[in-house]
């Protein structure tokens, strides 16, 4: 039997992927929210199976048991952060992360230095605080997988997970505070796939939506960020982070793998879509359509060079170095024709396929590896 698969507008509500009408017209969030409720339609499952039938995961759970820190005292909260001078060094090693020369004719055309310089920081709250509330939705994901995944071994891994989210909250929550001033409310895009993930009742959908999709996108960001930034703290907290999210990507690695190679094309054609769908919402997020808003900017006016910015471009796609070959590594790229392998070609992200998959690579993160890869590598 032939596997049709659904067409962009019925998976994205739009037929092309870069129509910036379509994407400007999910609107910002209120700054002054304070509570959001999503529907959770998954049943709590007990298992009375307590044998140790999965080692990997086990494995997993003896990592993560003595891979445990302390946000309060083993991060050094007294080093003071020079805004300015940490963004502006960034971007001598990265670039502005624009080209200015591409806005000849916006109303951003005559911005000097300090006009750049002011966005940069805008721009690395605007990072962090989507870290921030991708850490809460992590949080509450994994709540949710202690509950639904019908594994003994997988609640046991799962419940450290818990305990690590809380403390990335923690931690990026008191930087952007204590050392940014607050933060943005969470990006649309990224707010709504959360409320899918969430919504979902089918346990393996919250596996990938968050532990691989979300945070495996965080795990590239992560090791991007702390690769070029020089500023101390946050290098730091970025370093003991990205030794828990390692771990969260593997245990979706390792435990999808066994779950996908047992279902029907017709079953992977409902985790192909949902991957393609959660990549282009992560991908619409990064428009950073906030910060641009909040200097005076009409993003009518400036989206299509921003969505088209090669330098932008080459940032975002290396986002997507962990998805691609972890989504190769469970099955999902040549299901059914190669369905999501032709979206991830059209996305420009397929040439990560070849890459480390977090399965295996996941040790090199630890605390007491020294030679810990980023971004990728």
């Amino acid at each position: 039997m032939t596997i049709v698969h659904n067409d962009n507008e019925t998976i994205l509500g739009r037929n092309e992927i870069n129509d910036i009408e379509a994407i400007l017209a999910i609107p910002v969030g209120d700054p002054n929210e304070i509570e959001h409720i999503v529907k959770n339609n998954a049943d709590s499952i007990f298992t009375w199976d307590y044998s140790l039938s999965r080692p990997a995961l086990r494995k997993l759970y003896e990592k993560a048991k003595v891979g445990q820190w302390n946000g309060s005292t083993d991060l050094d909260w007294s080093i003071d952060v020079d805004v300015e001078k940490t963004v502006w060094q960034d971007s001598q090693i990265l670039g502005s992360g624009f080209n200015p020369n591409s806005y000849a004719g916006t109303p951003v055309a005559k911005w000097g230095d300090k006009e750049w310089l002011e966005f940069g920081i805008q721009g690395r709250n605007w990072q962090l605080s989507q870290f921030l509330h991708g850490e809460q939705g992590a949080l509450i994901c994994t709540a949710k997988i202690v509950e639904t995944v019908p594994w003994y071994d997988a609640k046991l891994y799962a419940s450290t997970q818990v305990v690590d989210e809380a403390r990335h909250v923690e931690v990026f929550a008191r930087y952007l505070d204590e050392k940014l001033g607050g933060g943005y409310q969470v990006n649309s895009h990224l707010r709504l796939l959360l409320d899918d993930i969430i919504n979902d009742s089918r346990w393996d959908m919250t596996y990938l939506g968050m532990q691989i999709m979300v945070e495996g996108l965080a795990l590239a960001a992560f090791g991007f960020l702390h690769s070029m930034t020089q500023e101390p703290l946050l290098k730091q907290l970025l370093r003991y982070v990205m030794s828990d999210e390692a771990r969260h990507v593997a245990f979706g690695v390792l435990s999808l793998k066994e779950v996908y190679d047992g279902m029907t094309d017709a079953e992977m054609k409902d985790r192909q879509e949902f991957a393609f769908e959660a990549a282009v919402r992560m991908r619409d997020r990064f428009m950073q359509q906030e910060v641009w808003e909040r200097q005076g900017i009409n993003m009518r006016d400036i989206m299509p060079i921003v969505i088209n910015d090669p330098t932008r471009e080459v940032f975002q796609t290396m986002l997507f170095s962990k998805i691609v070959p972890n989504c190769k590594k469970l099955g999902l790229l040549d299901r059914n024709d190669q369905w999501l392998r032709r979206r991830f070609e059209e996305m420009n992200v397929i040439q990560f396929e070849d890459w480390a998959d977090t399965g295996d690579e996941y040790e090199s993160f630890g605390l007491e590896s020294e030679a810990m890869p980023v971004a990728g590598e």
